[in-house]
């Protein structure tokens, strides 16, 4: 298994929001939100809040990959993997239905729990890392993106709309 760096859990926490892509039975891709994307023990999970096609496509195909990426800083990760689906009474779904109950309310429905063990992890960055002309730390691309999605008091709202 590939190591789960403090970096990847930081932005895994800072994004809040990756997308899942699994394969449809008929070999098309299938992408999928998660806000619920979290590490334990070196593996990543996520809840079935809502996803039965997710779900679906992992009991038949448990080919996965998982992109994060923290959209003010531009950068994030790739995870590719194997999934297993948990179903209720395993210690680590109820560890992790615990935790999205917890963290966003009971009601929240959670009928599987997804592990997952990456078997590569690979950095994603935008062209704000790569192609600037001087480079620019991290700080200042940060700083430019919120500008940009005008974020003020933890709200964010695209320039140009009222």
């Amino acid at each position: 298994m590939t190591e789960i760096t403090t970096d990847m859990e930081a932005i895994i926490k800072q994004a809040m929001l990756s997308f899942v892509a699994t394969i449809n039975e008929d070999g098309t891709p299938s992408l999928s939100p998660k806000a619920s994307l979290t590490v334990s023990d070196g593996a990543l999970y996520f809840a079935d809040i809502a996803s039965p096609r997710t779900i679906l496509n992992l009991k038949r195909n448990p080919a996965v990959e998982i992109n994060v990426v923290d959209v003010f800083q531009r950068r994030g990760y790739r995870f590719t993997g194997r999934a297993v689906v948990l179903p209720p009474g395993n210690d680590e779904f109820s560890m992790i239905a615990d935790w999205v109950r917890a963290t966003n309310g009971s009601e929240y429905p959670v009928d599987h729990v997804v592990r997952i063990e990456p078997t590569s992890i690979s950095p994603l960055l935008s062209p704000a890392h790569v192609f600037a002309d001087p480079p620019r730390s991290q700080d200042e691309i940060r700083d430019t993106y919120r500008q940009k999605y005008t974020v003020t008091s933890g709200l964010c709202k695209p320039q140009g709309t009222a």
